[in-house]
């Protein structure tokens, strides 16, 4: 009777089993992390990212230095690379999404992680993560190429550039929401595609190009064109610098609203 009982004593209580831990919020992060390091996508955009920062922050430093171009900072070689290393950041992080419209793999994410805005979180606040430290990454390299092409029309104040470096890190992560939010809002890659290009760059370039008081008003209020104000930081925009920043943040708050609500409306 005592070996029954000693046996029977050996098997764990099922009230006191360990029970499955994760989940929520930071299990939808890992998982999304995972899946993003798991491919060769990321990794060819932020090389060529880094690639693309190398060469023009060079000729830009180089055509400063042949043109006799005033002094200035010399993260704003880095600050202007921008203009063209946000695509990377931006075809990243519409990719996270319209890549699994595409092959109804949204569908399983969907049932791993119900409820439906914890899953566009979790890809914003990667991509914003990603954004940010290859963002500091990119500033700092174009500072490092720029300086030598420059050979005396730049200055180098370690304040400046620490500020100028963390602001582009800044402005690569809200870019890299923005598009997040716009792709669950329109979910295929060529409507995302076409939607980030004609805000970020298309529809600046004809303001600009257009000309008049109008439209140049509304180019300061761009995301790229107040993001550039807030990078530069050198106080020549039409608001102080921390506004771009706002300005650059209310766009990607807008963009992310908008595809939460998309995705709560309708069906993956």
């Amino acid at each position: 009777m005592s070996a029954v009982s000693t046996a029977v004593s050996t098997h764990p209580d099922k009230s006191t089993a360990t029970r499955p831990s994760g989940g929520g919020f930071a299990g939808a992060f890992t998982s999304e992390w995972t899946k993003l390091w798991s491919i060769r996508t990321p990794y060819a955009c932020l090389l060529v990212g880094l690639i693309v920062t190398g060469i023009f922050t060079f000729y830009y430093g180089s055509i400063a230095r042949i043109n006799d171009k005033p002094i200035q900072p010399v993260g704003n070689a880095s600050a202007s690379s921008v203009i063209l290393v946000q695509f990377v950041f931006l075809v990243l992080a519409m990719t996270t999404v319209t890549s699994e419209y595409a092959t109804s793999s949204v569908r399983t994410s969907l049932l791993w992680v119900p409820v439906r805005h914890r899953v566009q979180m979790a890809k914003a606040l990667l991509n914003a993560v990603v954004g940010f430290v290859c963002g500091v990454l990119y500033g700092a390299v174009g500072v490092a190429v720029a300086w030598g092409p420059f050979r005396g029309h730049a200055t180098f104040d370690a304040s400046k550039v620490v500020a100028q470096v963390l602001a582009i890190g800044v402005y690569c992560a809200l870019i890299g929401v923005f598009a997040v939010g716009v792709s669950f809002a329109l979910r295929t890659a060529a409507g995302a595609l076409s939607v980030l290009f004609l805000v970020i760059s298309a529809l600046p370039s004809m303001l600009v190009g257009l000309g008049g008081s109008v439209l140049l008003t509304i180019n300061d209020y761009m995301p790229q064109t107040a993001g550039g104000y807030f990078m530069t930081g050198n106080g020549d925009g039409p608001y102080p610098d921390a506004v771009g920043l706002l300005i650059t943040l209310a766009w990607a708050v807008v963009a992310h609203i908008a595809g939460v609500y998309v995705l709560r409306k309708r069906d993956a």
